[in-house]
């Protein structure tokens, strides 16, 4: 989940628990489950997390993504 550049942080935390407790729920983590998605372990569901994944990935694709010329079309 994302929220705006500039959202308080105490609105962020307010909304990552709110995902955190539901992704606990067996009966969200089935249906989860059945739709295809991973749900990470709870020490992941955190902004940080989030935040060090993401740049992970964009570390990881975008030499690739240049260096194979792919734009947006």
């Amino acid at each position: 989940m994302w929220a705006p550049k500039g959202t308080p942080s105490d609105v962020i935390s307010k909304l990552n628990a709110a995902v955190a407790n539901a992704f606990a729920d067996p009966h969200m983590r089935q249906h989860f489950t059945e739709l295809g998605q991973e749900i990470a372990p709870r020490d992941q569901q955190t902004p940080e997390a989030l935040r060090n994944f993401q740049k992970a990935e964009i570390d990881k694709w975008w030499p690739i993504i240049k260096a194979a010329r792919i734009t947006g079309e």
